[in-house]
């Protein structure tokens, strides 16, 4: 092998481009990755905020999306995050279970780094390059794959596409692996922000900002999907888990629906109230379930009219209509913040084109994709990295 030669050149150095690498170089492949930033992981490093939040307890087909749903179960079930959580264990990283299933570091995400690359050094045939950008990947008669980089020319065997998608541009993003993709003559879905906070430019956007740091558990809907979760008001509109999980389900122009009390039957909960407490305000029954703020902003949209008026004297009517307000707040954000702020990137690569047992591209012996640059995006809470895992372990068994 010349110096340049390698069986496997992994373009990325992020989640499931280390994790192909040093899955590979365990099967006796030398192999080469290439990051274009000026360090690895970077995407890692500030995953939920700082602490990576590495996988989940429950992984399910159905936190995923993608156009074809069923792409995600071979590599899903092949390597499991049980798997992944034995990794962690036995490199003797501490984590801690918090809601819905999450798996977080204790010490930082930097840990979970550390071991991908503990585990690359370990097998002495991987090699990791930063700064080096890759301009041209092209097919070679009797070699296979030449990579034109920043930094030099390489050769391989196989190519594995690990440049993830458009979030967060700072941290590396960029579209390098559509565009290879596309020269191989792949179908790219649309790409857009996924899991980001929505903005706004209305009436409500004042509202936000007034309500900026609030926090409340509410219920996101739209006739696709409804997700209960903490929902943040900021300056510029709605974060917070529910708010990230919902954009996954919302296309520009659309609006949806907030229930700012998920777990109480409103009507049902003020009727009761006016029969046993018929001199108590509104606003001082809501103050009991909802930050105060919070309330008095929902006061001026929704019962401005009788705010003042004892509850016994305010009709059934009335009543419903405040609780189906409140439990069905209809809101139409102007966007969302976009690639800047958002975890992942929605579609990608064409699954139906990529084999779901090795990660291959259907359309050129050699080459594969793992990770977000494909159309699979998983829902908040780990699911995105058990999908880096899974799809590098898949392609590392066969590149």
């Amino acid at each position: 092998m010349s110096l340049n030669q390698y069986d496997v050149v992994v373009l990325g150095a992020g989640a499931s481009g280390l994790m192909t690498a040093y899955m590979a170089a365990q099967r006796g492949r030398k192999v080469l990755v290439l990051e274009k930033a000026n360090k690895v992981g970077k995407k890692i490093l500030m995953s939920g905020g700082g602490k990576c939040n590495f996988t989940n307890l429950y992984v399910e087909p159905e936190n995923f999306i993608s156009h074809n749903p069923h792409f995600v179960i071979s590599a899903l079930t092949r390597y499991t995050n049980w798997d992944f959580i034995g990794l962690v264990c036995e490199h003797g990283i501490e984590y801690e279970e918090r809601k819905h299933g999450q798996l977080f570091t204790l010490n930082g995400a930097k840990e979970i780094l550390a071991m991908l690359l503990a585990e690359c050094e370990k097998t002495q045939l991987v090699e990791i390059k930063t700064s080096a950008e890759v301009k041209a990947v092209n097919v070679v008669d009797g070699i296979g794959f030449q990579i034109a980089t920043t930094i030099g020319h390489y050769q391989a065997e196989s190519v594995v596409v690990a440049t993830g998608g458009l979030s967060i541009p700072t941290l590396g993003g960029s579209g390098i692996g559509y565009e290879i993709a596309k020269q191989f003559g792949h179908h790219i879905y649309a790409t857009r922000a996924g899991l980001v906070p929505f903005t706004f430019s209305d009436s409500f956007k004042e509202v936000t900002t007034r309500l900026s740091g609030n926090a409340v558990d509410a219920t996101l809907s739209n006739t696709l999907n409804s997700f209960t979760e903490a929902l943040l008001f900021t300056h510029r509109g709605l974060s917070g888990p529910s708010s990230l999980q919902l954009s996954n389900y919302w296309e520009a122009g659309q609006s949806f629906n907030i229930n700012f009390l998920p777990y109480l039957d409103l009507f049902d909960f003020l009727k009761t109230k006016k029969a046993s407490q018929p001199k108590v305000l509104l606003r001082t029954l809501l103050t009991e379930h909802l930050p105060k703020s919070v309330v008095l902003e929902l006061q001026s949209l929704i019962w401005a009219d009788v705010a003042e008026n004892a509850i016994g004297n305010i009709s059934d009517e009335k009543l419903s209509h405040v609780a189906e307000r409140v439990q069905g707040f209809e809101v139409k954000p102007s966007g969302t913040e976009g690639y800047r702020t958002a975890e992942v990137t929605l579609g990608g690569v064409d699954t139906t084109e990529v084999s779901s047992k090795t990660m291959e591209s259907k359309k050129q012996q050699g080459l594969y994709f793992v990770g977000e640059v494909l159309d699979v995006s998983g829902h908040l809470g780990g699911f995105n990295f058990q999908w880096a895992w899974s799809s590098a372990h898949a392609a590392s068994q066969f590149v």
